[in-house]
């Protein structure tokens, strides 16, 4: 949300400067993203000054410039070669100095000095479009005879300087989405420092100048409408705003439309209290109902969209029919045109789910639907409707034809909550005294109505939608008093018991930085995606998703039940920007659902760490040393067991099995005591489709947990470099063709468990000399012994014993 700095001093009459201001708001929770400068025109007018035509002369080479000499007010004539048509000697004239910047749409230039066919210039006299104060370029400014000489341009013109602040709003504190809110929290921070404090215009003066519209209200839906009041104002005249409300509503980045329509929108970033304007004469029955419509209801929206409404969205209708869906977005045929006389105008309090659960239905976010569903004041329903009122009549005429409507059957209570004095101290961990608590208290409007040595009984006003226990109370009045005011204790005693090892966040620090140095990039992906992914896939059973009630959109409707989703979704976006060759990495946490009667029901939800790799493209680009070579399973599954062995696993000893799972086309698993550490695959075609991605893509998952667990049982050996040599021998093995390798490793490792340190596959062959369904492998052992060389005699008897295991087990054939 953006803030005018000039704004925002209207309510509260500050001189700090704009760094300062920004300070303070991002230490009260109100965070600042960033600040800019703005001018009412480009530039500001830097450089520019009024000057007098002293003399004039046609230019000898020129049938259309002139030389002119100026009096800046420097007690020097300057030079200029003029080409407008009504240049004159004693004419009042804007100039542009050296080195003054004009701009001219995104461009921009700087006045330098120069020869004009063979004659000096030292300046510019401009035209209203050269400095941005108008369009016309016919001739130069002609300024009156009473402007001063040498006067500043800016300072002539009345140029005016502000500062957009923009304000990250977190959800809960809806209360700072306004100018006012901004102000009411600056100034409960600077009432601990100095006297100080907001104020709003008045309303007092506000009448109806007769009682003849005749308009009617009814609330059928009131669990939906909190109070809805409005007011009509007739005999309007529908135009440009003035340059004040059109400057505001420029300085926070908001175009102006006509003066009606400004003022709803000036009305919502001052009070934070949507507003809307109807075509009363558009308003058939001459009456307003607030309802509901059957789910299909055709509804034409401003934007020219139709929609179909639910049951359950709720509507400003009038007699016959829907115009407006309450809180989020106008209808078509209601609302403000240049044809405009009379004008219904509505103030009112909606339903925060009802506004947000609408808005998610129709994929609309206004400013509106932001405030509405986040929670609004309903006491400043009233006084938004008189401010709104005063200002139409006041920018667009007419007169106030009906006193204010107000339906409010249940008027909002104030909050009650009880604070403990030392619960306050326990949670800020400091004492701060009563004194203060009681005067930050007073600050932010939250009332004292009894108190006693141990507590305080308080009233909330209810556009503090944010504050409804006891920690947030404390937390309100620690901001106020300052964070940073809390001194940190030169000892810091904790409950909380760490396991020595494994170190999670050093573990993924080291796993981190090898893959860095590999070539992989890391990503983060948003924990909240769309459900949608999970349909139709047994890997991730859909009612196991973790689903949000009331989620930002159909984006973002639930929790990933894996990292695989949020990975697809970079490449997809680095392929479609042509960067097709990838390596990425991420840790992040996974959500499941699993439903289970009776029991503790948080039971039924599980969070794990997981670790996920991608890999796609091309291993190497082309070049004139090397081709262009595609990466493939067996890369990532490289890497992936490099990660396993440099957390101190024997890649060797787990046990692998293969991964069936319908996310992959082929897949591998590896476990330990039961535990799935690991698993690796090709995506799937039907998925990468889905994901719009026409190129293979490898994925791995670590269990980050799952490994931490297993870690902890291992124990570290360390032991010297081998001092005796290693020995290796082959095996040409004919085996079926439905032996794997697996299967060959896994028997030499049991066969021979001292002296076998590894089992490598270097040829397959298959053809019709082999015989049908029939394979060769080619298996290279290598044995070594850590105290003695090894014998010929020692190794024929470990081979032999090799070749009779693999004859006796898997009916092979020694070629």
């Amino acid at each position: 949300m953006n803030i005018s700095l000039n704004w925002l001093k209207e309510y509260l009459k500050i001189d700090l400067d704009v760094k300062e201001i920004c300070e303070i708001l991002t230490s009260i929770g109100l965070e600042v993203a960033g600040y800019e400068k703005i001018e009412s025109i480009k530039g500001g007018l830097r450089g520019l000054v009024i000057g007098e035509v002293k003399t004039c002369e046609a230019h000898p080479d020129s049938d259309h410039l002139h030389i002119t000499t100026v009096d800046l007010g420097d007690g020097r004539l300057t030079p200029i070669v003029c080409g407008a048509p009504n240049v004159a000697a004693g004419q009042k004239v804007v100039v542009a100095t050296i080195g003054t910047t004009l701009y001219e749409a995104d461009k921009e230039f700087v006045i330098k000095k120069s020869k004009i066919r063979g004659q000096e210039s030292e300046g510019m006299i401009c035209a209203e479009d050269e400095i941005g104060i108008g369009n016309d370029h016919a001739g130069i400014i002609v300024l009156p005879s009473d402007a001063k000489v040498g006067t500043p341009a800016a300072a002539y013109y009345g140029i005016t300087e502000d500062y957009t602040i923009e304000i990250d709003i977190t959800p809960n504190r809806a209360d700072g989405a306004s100018h006012l809110g901004v102000a009411r929290d600056l100034a409960a921070y600077l009432q601990q420092r100095q006297v100080i404090s907001y104020s709003l215009p008045s309303v007092d003066h506000f009448a109806a100048d007769r009682n003849t519209a005749g308009l009617t209200i009814e609330v059928q839906r009131p669990e939906a409408c909190i109070r809805y009041a409005g007011v009509c104002i007739e005999g309007v005249k529908v135009k440009e705003s003035p340059e004040w409300l059109r400057t505001r509503l420029k300085a926070i980045g908001l175009n102006p439309i006509n003066n009606i329509v400004d003022i709803t929108n000036f009305i919502l970033f001052e009070l934070g209290q949507p507003l809307h304007s109807f075509d009363k004469d558009k308003i058939k029955g001459n009456k307003v109902v607030i309802r509901s419509f059957p789910t299909g209801t055709k509804f034409v929206t401003l934007d020219g969209v139709e929609r179909e409404l639910n049951q359950d969205d709720l509507m400003v209708c009038n007699a016959e029919e829907p115009m407006c869906i309450a809180g989020v977005f106008g209808g078509l045929d209601s609302g403000i045109t240049p044809q405009t006389q009379n004008v219904f105008l509505e103030s009112a309090c909606f339903d925060p789910v009802f506004v947000r659960k609408t808005a998610r239905r129709h994929g609309l976010n206004t400013d509106a639907s932001f405030r509405f569903e986040r929670g609004t004041d309903p006491n400043i329903v009233l006084y938004a409707l008189k401010r709104a009122a005063l200002l139409i009549k006041e920018l667009a005429g007419g007169e106030i034809t009906s006193e204010i409507i107000d339906i409010y059957p249940q008027p909002v209570k104030d909050f009650e909550i009880e604070v403990r004095y030392t619960h306050i101290d326990r949670l800020i961990g400091k004492e701060i005294g009563k004194e203060n608590i009681r005067k930050i208290l007073k600050a932010l409007e939250i009332k004292i109505v009894q108190e006693t040595e141990e507590s305080l009984l308080l009233h909330v006003p209810p556009y503090r939608v944010d504050v409804r226990r006891e920690a947030d109370v404390i937390e309100d009045i620690l901001r106020i008093y300052g964070f940073n005011n809390v001194e940190v204790p030169a000892k810091v005693n904790s409950t909380l018991s760490y396991t020595q090892k494994p170190d999670d966040y050093r573990l993924k620090n080291i796993i981190g930085d090898l893959l860095a140095a590999k070539g992989f990039h890391e990503i983060m992906n948003n924990s909240l995606t769309k459900a949608s992914y999970f349909e139709g896939l047994d890997t991730y059973k859909p009612e196991n998703t973790v689903l949000l009630f009331n989620p930002l959109s159909s984006d973002l409707n639930a929790m990933r039940q894996s990292l695989l989703f949020g990975g697809l979704e970079s490449i997809a976006y680095n392929i479609n920007r042509k960067n097709e060759n990838l390596k990425l990495f991420e840790f992040g946490k996974t959500y499941t659902f699993h439903k289970k009667e009776g029991g503790n029901p948080l039971k039924q939800y599980r969070e794990e760490n997981k670790l996920a790799l991608f890999i796609t493209g091309n291993k190497n680009i082309a070049s004139w040393n090397a081709k262009e070579n595609k990466t493939d399973f067996y890369t990532l599954k490289a890497y992936s067991e490099t990660i396993l062995n440099r957390l101190g696993f024997s890649v060797d000893y787990l046990t692998t099995e293969e991964d069936t799972r319908d996310i992959f086309r082929e897949g591998l698993r590896y476990t330990q005591n039961g535990q799935l550490l690991l698993s690796i695959g090709s995506i799937s075609h039907k998925l990468l489709k889905a994901m719009d991605i026409d190129q293979e893509v490898y994925y791995a998952e670590l269990s980050w947990e799952n490994v931490l667990k297993e870690l902890k049982n291992h124990t570290i050996r360390f032991t010297p470099m081998p001092k005796f040599p290693s020995v290796k021998r082959d095996l040409a093995l004919l085996l079926d063709k439905h032996i794997t390798f697996k299967e060959v490793k896994e028997i030499a490792l049991r066969t021979e468990k001292t002296l076998l340190k590894n089992v490598s596959l270097f040829d397959v062959y298959e053809g019709e000399k082999l015989g049908p369904d029939k394979k060769s492998y080619a298996v290279s052992f290598t044995l070594q012994d850590d105290e003695k060389t090894l014998t010929d005699k020692q190794i024929d008897k470990i081979m032999n014993k090799l070749i009779g295991a693999y004859k006796h087990l898997l009916g092979a054939d020694i070629r």
